[in-house]
């Protein structure tokens, strides 16, 4: 059966399938820390932990701005591999679907090795426009709430506060912050 969306016809959806544009990126999250601004009564000066222990693991992600649907993974890496491998996740969570994927322009999403599941279409944004890639703020908003002013003892207390992180965003947190007037335009 052809379903018709946008004027761009999709002869092998079926009937209950949706046609998906998701935003995808990933950032880097470990124990290096920056102070950040604090509150604390006037006439004291806060006392904020920081050290500068370079290890990281990798969130890659993709959201939906018209549903408000999200998939994350975290992984120790970010290459060609773990990229394929979010791909591989992000097809199987939506299988009966079909979506076009934005990406930035980094090498490991352009890169000949990378698997790209039978569902998924990936474009991409021009290059050094960050700004239109409406999961970039995600990123602002995990680090704001799950790592601001705060010590590591391990890079497992890493994951586990990215984990908790990006379960606790809710459909109606990811609409708020990723959803745009241009994008709902076009649709």
């Amino acid at each position: 059966m052809m379903e018709k969306i946008n004027n761009f016809v999709m002869p092998f959806l079926p009937p209950e399938a949706k046609l998906r544009l998701m935003f995808a990126d990933e950032a880097s999250f470990g124990r290096i820390s920056e102070p950040a601004y604090c509150w604390c009564p006037a006439g004291i000066r806060p006392t904020v932990p920081c050290h500068r222990v370079r290890e990281y693991v990798y969130a890659f992600g993709a959201v939906d701005p018209v549903y408000g649907d999200s998939q994350f993974i975290i992984a120790p890496n970010c290459n060609t591999a773990w990229m394929s491998e979010f791909l591989k996740v992000l097809s199987a969570a939506y299988p009966n679907d079909y979506l076009l994927v934005c990406l930035d322009n980094a090498g490991w999403h352009k890169a000949k090795a990378l698997f790209i599941p039978h569902n998924i279409t990936l474009f991409y944004l021009p290059p050094y426009t960050p700004e239109m890639n409406v999961i970039e703020p995600i990123w602002k908003e995990v680090r704001n709430y799950g790592f601001k002013n705060t010590l590591f003892n391990s890079l497992s207390y890493v994951v586990d506060r990215l984990a908790t992180s990006l379960i606790s965003l809710s459909q109606n947190a990811i609409l708020s912050i990723c959803s745009r007037k241009w994008i709902q335009s076009i649709l």
